[in-house]
């Protein structure tokens, strides 16, 4: 399985980790972003992997900045997104069982690398719920990027 990982400068240490450990595990890694701590922005390291999932649905991403939340924001503009800012195990879970996540954004600046990778790997070893709720609203959430699209 291929993951696209995604960084600007904040994040580029943790995100050499992360690249690393699914290396490890045996993930194709797809690399978006900063290749090095120089000022790099974010929205365009999202772009590029959110791009990345559009040709290819079946991949995972993750998206590591400062805080995570520039990350989450500006992936969660683009269509077939669902990126989910977790800043613990279960919210890995629930970000992937009933929002069915598929791009986990982290903060380099508030976590601590142990703590990043058992949310990496939460996040990696849950499959979403495909029980009628969760699909319905998971539908619901694509339908808004869709009305923010094509709306006055």
């Amino acid at each position: 399985m291929r993951i696209a990982v995604g960084t600007d400068h904040a994040g580029f240490p943790l995100a050499v980790l992360v690249a690393e450990w699914l290396r490890q595990k045996g993930f194709e890694v797809e690399w978006h972003g900063a290749d090095s701590p120089a000022s790099y922005d974010y929205p365009d390291a999202a772009r590029s992997l959110c791009d990345s999932l559009a040709r290819d649905p079946a991949i995972l991403g993750v998206l590591v900045c400062g805080s995570g939340i520039g990350m989450s924001i500006a992936a969660n503009r683009f269509r077939g997104v669902r990126a989910a800012l977790c800043c613990s195990e279960e919210m890995a879970e629930l970000a992937r069982r009933h929002n069915h996540a598929n791009v986990l954004c982290l903060g380099a600046r508030l976590l601590d690398a142990d703590t990043a990778r058992k949310i990496l790997d939460r996040f990696l070893a849950t499959d979403p719920d495909r029980d009628e709720r969760h699909a319905r609203r998971v539908a619901k959430l694509d339908d808004g990027v869709e009305r923010l699209r094509t709306d006055p």
